[in-house]
């Protein structure tokens, strides 16, 4: 039984796909489980949340395989399900890192996630450790400035990276829960398309039939501000703005080739993630 949380975001929602797909047994952890309205009828629903131990063992109950993405910022949630999860006699964990554990220094993001790591390691259970870049997904956050005046702010200018769509992380979590030979790994999870945010910009405008501008943003605030109209915890809006500069640092661009090896196919590319999203961006440009 493959134990599923963060079965409502971006990434699990496109795991409990592919395990329904595979004829996988599992079971997905919800909070709040309007939320998984649209999720495959035939996975198992147990509310329960990470933040609450006394809440897990029902979850974690026959469970052997786990896939681990707790949000945010802190390690409560990490440490409570690695204990529920040694607790169930768990075997494997596949756990949604980022790539930021990779920076030298490693920036506040990537100090929380190896937190979070080290956590599960100190347990014990063997794991599998994925490390995607920056989300496809992540073009949604310029929803509410194309909705205002047809606009995204860039706060990155000439800084490249190769965004992943979580559709393909999905598919690489997949095989490490339901394939042998995935334990005690790490896989650094990239597109294979280089872009600068302009450039992202140009092809999403284009998918949508509509124009979009962008803005340099006069200080990297403020599209923390954007995004966070009713603000940021501030450790968290400092994290970003640190991102932001090393993002605009890297004009040259880092990606992998873990999907192509892992899947035996090429990433998925920004142009079809946009055709997939276009109605989103089309009604709000309008």
């Amino acid at each position: 039984m493959i134990l599923v949380t963060g079965a409502t975001g971006n990434v699990g929602r496109e795991l409990v796909r592919e395990l329904d797909a595979a004829g996988a047994r599992f079971r997905i952890l919800v909070r709040d489980p309007a939320r998984a309205a649209g999720l495959p009828e035939r996975a198992e629903r147990v509310v329960a949340d990470l933040g609450d131990p006394a809440t897990l063992p029902p979850a974690f109950a026959g469970v052997d395989r786990l896939f681990l993405l707790t949000p945010g910022i802190g390690l409560d949630q990490t440490v409570h399900a690695v204990a529920a999860a040694r607790a169930a006699g768990v075997g494997h964990i596949v756990h949604l890192s980022s790539f930021n554990v990779l920076g030298d220094p490693m920036p506040a993001m990537g100090r929380w996630h190896h937190e979070r790591e080290q956590a599960i390691r100190a347990s014990g259970i063997p794991a599998t450790f994925l490390r995607p870049g920056g989300f496809m997904t992540n073009a949604f956050d310029w929803l509410p400035t194309i909705r205002e005046g047809g606009y995204v702010l860039d706060p990155v200018g000439p800084g490249r990276y190769a965004p992943i769509d979580p559709a393909d992380i999905a598919a690489v979590a997949a095989l490490a829960l339901t394939r042998d030979g995935h334990r005690d790994r790490e896989y650094v999870i990239t597109g294979d398309e280089l872009f600068t945010v302009a450039e992202q910009v140009e092809v999403l405008a284009a998918a949508a039939g509509r124009d979009i501008e962008v803005r340099a943003v006069a200080t990297p605030r403020e599209a923390v501000a954007s995004r966070f109209p009713h603000g940021a915890p501030p450790a968290l809006a400092e994290a970003i703005i640190e991102g932001f500069a090393l993002m605009r640092a890297d004009t040259a661009g880092f990606r992998t080739d873990t999907v192509e090896r892992l899947l035996g196919r090429r990433p998925r590319t920004f142009a079809d993630w946009c055709a997939r999203n276009a109605d989103a961006f089309r009604q709000a440009a309008t």
